[in-house]
């Protein structure tokens, strides 16, 4: 490979090749290979970082193209991680790409995250970045977040040189009814993008040493408005107090609700009892043939509609509040049989099911 690859960086005074040699030693895990992982991956693949280790068990759909710039139409269906490391390996076959197609999970964190230097959290979701936090303060690894909402998007450095974690910003996990993810509040194409990118660059200041990170600090981006701040974090002592990992990073009130695998429900989905709790719009454009919608704010004050001597299938964008739904109506009426429709429409869509 020609020596001036990095020329363009390593020309800068305060980088140089000192810092560009850090980073071909560095060994950086990035979890999710999304919305925020994609952008990330590519920027520190190309800058030259030493090795890069990618974990991911999902398959590419064609609502991840708006944000997910790394795949093409022709790739709907396949395996993320295989695509992905295609496309990273030819553009610089010099990285050491190490492949863990799976999601990170209790059985697995510790032993995955402790061959690498740092953890970039591109994950979707609480239980994984808990996970990931908790993982971090067992093996002293620092990890750099971030986050996505709407218009709007977080990035810090957690776990950095004594500095503060996750756990000091949110201590304890969120219930269901206050987790919102893009799956079914939105996000704009660019901001993972944008995010990303942040992510990557914080990456390569702990790596080479350069800078100021964002150890301490929560940065907070609007991208309507290109505002941004800085929120100054204080460290929490009983949060670095973490020995083991928890049994389960489940969000703790859907984690006895039973779901029903998308491909299983949608034999049964003509004739079952369906009950669709998204917001208005979301049931108009796309819903199942038959089912009744009824949001989920309504939920508690509709629950005698329901037959409750019948099996109940809640349904939603992506599981998470039929997850709540099905909590809500079993709570009431304990000895039914309720479900809640596993990755929702979006999964569903996937086979032959009635829509209009």
């Amino acid at each position: 490979m020609p020596q001036n690859r990095y020329i363009r960086q390593t020309a800068l005074k305060e980088f140089g090749p000192e810092s560009q040699a850090r980073l071909k030693v560095a060994k950086i895990l990035v979890v999710g290979l999304g919305g925020l992982g994609v952008p990330a991956l590519q920027y520190l693949n190309a800058m030259g970082v030493g090795t890069l280790g990618l974990v991911e068990g999902d398959c590419i759909d064609i609502h991840n193209l708006q944000r997910q710039v790394l795949y093409a139409e022709n790739e709907v269906g396949k395996s993320k991680i295989s695509i992905a490391l295609k496309k990273l390996q030819a553009q610089n076959s010099e990285t050491q790409l190490q492949s863990h197609p799976t999601y990170l999970t209790t059985a697995n964190a510790l032993e995955i995250i402790k061959a690498y230097d740092l953890v970039l959290d591109a994950s979707d979701n609480f239980g994984t970045r808990y996970l990931i936090n908790d993982a971090c303060v067992i093996l002293n690894k620092p990890f750099i977040y971030g986050a996505l909402h709407g218009f709007e998007g977080q990035v810090s450095v957690f776990n950095y040189n004594n500095g503060p974690t996750y756990r000091c910003l949110f201590p304890t996990m969120p219930n269901p009814e206050e987790v919102p993810n893009c799956d079914e509040n939105g996000v704009l194409g660019i901001i993972p993008g944008i995010i990303g990118s942040f992510q990557a660059l914080e990456a390569v200041k702990v790596m080479t040493g350069i800078g100021e990170v964002l150890a301490g600090k929560l940065l907070v981006y609007n991208g309507l408005t290109q505002h941004t701040m800085k929120i100054g974090l204080h460290k929490v002592v009983r949060a670095e107090q973490i020995t083991e990992l928890q049994d389960s990073y489940e969000l703790s009130q859907c984690s006895t609700i039973p779901e029903i695998a998308a491909k299983a429900f949608a034999v049964l989905s003509n004739s079952a009892q369906i009950i669709d709790v998204r917001e208005g719009h979301e049931y108009e454009l796309k819903h199942l043939i038959p089912s009744v919608h009824i949001p989920l704010v309504e939920l508690k004050a509709n629950l005698g509609k329901l037959d409750f001597t019948k099996p109940i299938y809640f349904i939603c964008q992506s599981g998470k509040r039929s997850l709540r739904a099905a909590a809500i109506a079993l709570e009431y009426y304990p000895k039914s049989v309720i479900f809640s429709v596993e990755g929702g429409m979006q999964k569903l869509l996937q086979y032959d099911v009635a829509t209009t």
